[in-house]
């Protein structure tokens, strides 16, 4: 049962103002002559208007006078109106009492209920359901009937919406700063990529870093045509282009593609990501399900959060992700997440999917409010590497990690000559910060590690409060 249920509903919520009192006495309340019935309207006063003695006490009646011949015929006719159901404002019928402990007073203009049949007591549930239903057509009825009777009375003619004239085209710049502004700087930058290979088809996500096709998008977006499949790219404007595949880093989740045979096309402005603070407002703009060119909003809702990629848990693929409660849905993955000035901070990459929300084939359901992008920092290092050498360079310090269950990174195997050996690190270490960023575990060490760059001097905080710098590695990443 719901909460708008009628037949759930108690008698009380169901039954109109002046209603009867229960269900069981609903039959002879609706069987009852109309002069005695309280007013469906809720409006107050009866249903029959007030009236009293139908001829002067003081007369000695003579049924064959004047008099009495026309009060005779002045009855019949309101035999008849009362037949009818009409009542009229503020005028006694004659032969009618005034009801018990009630003063002879003109009432408001009241339009009975068509009187019920009796129904037995084996009906009284469906019967209460019914009056729920009266009261609201009553109700809705009555007070659009007064309303208009108003209107009648003070001499105003109907008013139509549709009768008005449109209001004036909106000319006036958009307002800096607000979504608007956002979505008209940045979709003509955005593009849909639908993308197949031999192990299947799907599509994401994109945006513009070159007038001449340069365009950033996410790794999981553009693998499945890493060999020799397929990628096409829809712009905006319904432009469309072949691209092909530049270089791709699986371990930050990031490629670039280079879209051929098209000109004029608008490159996006990069902001920064290491500025950023929790809850300033975000925009995204991409493909959710195949609908290009869709923009949602929302806020940053928390910075350095480890996630994978993958989605597995593999450490390959975590990132440092900036968290966003903007929606964000399959076909959103590669495209840009930006400030209120139009620059993009991230590249949308992950969503959080619970269980209860995939599907039966495994598919990851929709947006939960917790999504992630790539901070852009990092992307447009990994981006310029891929376009300046084809080939993307990881950050590493050549040491195995591992959770520990009281908080930390505790070092594993350590490769000889690698920059963690190189600063002394030993197997066993338990790394509880880098720099200014707690490492609550394994997952946050390795993210902190890739967000910086390759000769980049960070310091350690072990266990102990021990602390050590480390001049971070190079590697170049060989997409698998």
């Amino acid at each position: 049962m719901t909460e708008n249920d009628p037949s759930g509903q108690n008698a009380e919520q169901a039954r109109p103002a002046g209603a009867q009192p229960d269900a069981e006495q609903s039959a002879s309340w609706a069987a009852q002559p109309a002069s005695s019935q309280p007013d469906a309207t809720g409006l107050g006063g009866h249903a029959a208007s007030q009236g009293g003695q139908a001829y002067p006490t003081e007369q000695q009646y003579n049924p064959w006078s004047p008099q009495a011949q026309q009060a005779q015929t002045q009855q019949a006719a309101t035999s008849e109106h009362q037949a009818q159901g009409t009542y009229t404002q503020g005028h006694p019928i004659p032969g009618q009492q005034t009801p018990y402990g009630q003063h002879a007073q003109p009432g408001p203009s009241v339009y009975a209920v068509p009187q019920q049949r009796q129904a037995s007591k084996s009906t009284s549930g469906k019967l209460l359901a019914g009056v729920a239903a009266i009261a609201l057509v009553v109700g809705g009825v009555a007070g659009g009937t007064v309303g208009y009777l108003t209107g009648d009375a003070s001499g105003g003619s109907s008013v139509n919406a549709l009768d008005a004239p449109k209001p004036a085209q909106q000319t006036g710049n958009v307002p800096a700063g607000s979504v608007e502004s956002v979505a008209q700087k940045l979709s003509p930058s955005v593009v849909e990529l639908q993308v197949s290979g031999r192990s299947g088809a799907g599509e994401g996500s994109g945006f513009v870093l070159s007038t001449d096709g340069y365009v950033l998008t996410n790794n999981h977006v553009v693998e499945v045509a890493a060999g020799g499949g397929q990628i096409q790219a829809v712009f905006q404007d319904g432009k469309k282009g072949a691209a092909t595949i530049v270089g791709r880093d699986p371990t930050t989740d990031i490629a670039v593609v280079k879209v051929s045979g098209v000109s004029g096309l608008t490159p996006v402005e990069l902001g920064r990501s290491d500025d950023l603070r929790v809850g300033q407002p975000v925009v995204a703009i991409g493909s959710p399900f195949e609908l290009a060119g869709t923009v949602t909003s929302g806020i940053v809702s928390a910075l350095n959060r480890p996630v994978s990629a993958g989605g597995n848990g593999d450490q390959t693929t975590v990132m440092s992700a900036v968290q966003t409660d903007a929606a964000i849905n399959p076909g959103n993955s590669g495209g840009p997440l930006a400030n209120m000035s139009g620059q993009v901070i991230g590249i949308n990459s992950a969503i959080y999917s619970p269980k209860s929300a995939q599907s039966q084939g495994g598919e990851s359901g929709g947006n939960v409010g917790i999504g992630f992008a790539i901070p852009i920092d990092q992307a447009r290092r990994t981006a310029d590497d891929i376009i300046n050498t084809g080939r993307a360079t990881q950050t590493f310090i050549g040491a195995r990690v591992q959770t520990v269950p009281t908080g930390g990174a505790q070092l594993g195997e350590i490769s000889p000559g690698s920059p963690a050996e190189k600063a002394g690190l030993k197997s066993g270490d338990v790394v509880t910060k880098l720099d200014d960023r707690p490492i609550p575990d394994a997952d946050a060490l390795v993210a902190a590690i890739r967000t910086r760059a390759p000769n980049d001097k960070v310091k350690f905080t072990l266990s102990g409060d021990r602390v050590v710098e480390v001049t971070l590695g190079g590697q170049p990443v060989t997409p698998n």
